[in-house]
């Protein structure tokens, strides 16, 4: 089985965001990243069923800048067999990312694709579903369930009301990934060493122009001073007057 793992480097999730000179991009200055967390459940998912299912691989894909190449060697550090890069040095909408994504994919043996099913940072949750879209493969969203057997991939997810959705699908198809459905492992030391040697497939993204344009980006209002409302038992009560008649949340 032929499994692809797509991912994403994006700022660590206590990174602190702020906007750029120009208003329209955050500022890196002094931001970490890190493979964007609900990535790492796909990455988790894609090498749990390479163990169970002898003589399957796990290649991992990221778009991105040259530095993605770290996040890359964690994912084979992690157990990914093969890494491809798609460089492009400017920040993708979800459709152009997509579109990238799916032509490199298209040269490739592929019998399942995994995402996050959302980015930490611009949280558009679409990328997975378009590239499945542009490959015309069957698609199934927020899986927090995964098997495969037989052909059929057999993917649950959690709906409204803590109900579950039981779907089977026949591969190929993609998936995406929610927190729930596994606990992503860590990279061990030999992992670590074995992904320094590992060679990187570096193509250029040859993505299409985004549709999407950050008109301005803004730095939320500053929280407002709280309020003393008193002490002891009669503070409750002003407490509760205030929740009810000032800011009517209960």
């Amino acid at each position: 089985m032929n499994i692809i793992v797509c991912i994403r480097r994006a700022p660590v999730t206590d990174a602190r965001i702020k906007p750029g000179p120009d208003g329209k991009a955050y500022d890196v200055a002094g931001v970490n990243y890190d493979i964007s967390e609900y990535d790492k459940f796909a990455l988790e998912a894609g090498i749990a069923l390479k163990e169970k299912n002898a003589g399957s691989k796990v290649t991992v894909i990221a778009l991105g800048t040259k530095d993605t190449a770290k996040e890359l060697r964690t994912a084979v550090a992690m157990g990914c067999d093969a890494a491809t890069l798609l460089i492009s040095e400017k920040e993708l909408d979800a459709f152009a990312t997509a579109s990238s994504l799916a032509a490199k994919i298209k040269t490739m043996p592929h019998d399942l694709l995994l995402f996050g099913h959302v980015s930490v940072d611009n949280q558009s949750a679409a990328v997975g579903p378009m590239t499945a879209e542009i490959l015309g493969l069957p698609c199934v969203n927020v899986a927090t369930g995964l098997a495969i057997d037989s052909g059929l991939a057999r993917v649950e997810r959690e709906i409204e009301g803590a109900k579950r959705e039981k779907f089977e699908v026949k591969l190929p198809c993609a998936v995406t990934c929610q927190k729930g459905l596994n606990k992503p492992r860590s990279a061990s030391m030999k992992g670590i060493m074995a992904a320094k040697n590992t060679k990187i497939e570096e193509l250029p993204a040859n993505a299409p122009a985004s549709l999407l344009t950050v008109v301005k980006m803004d730095s939320p209002p500053p929280r407002a001073a709280g309020k003393i409302v008193g002490e002891g038992p009669d503070a409750a009560k002003k407490l509760v007057e205030l929740l009810r008649n000032e800011a009517k949340v209960i």
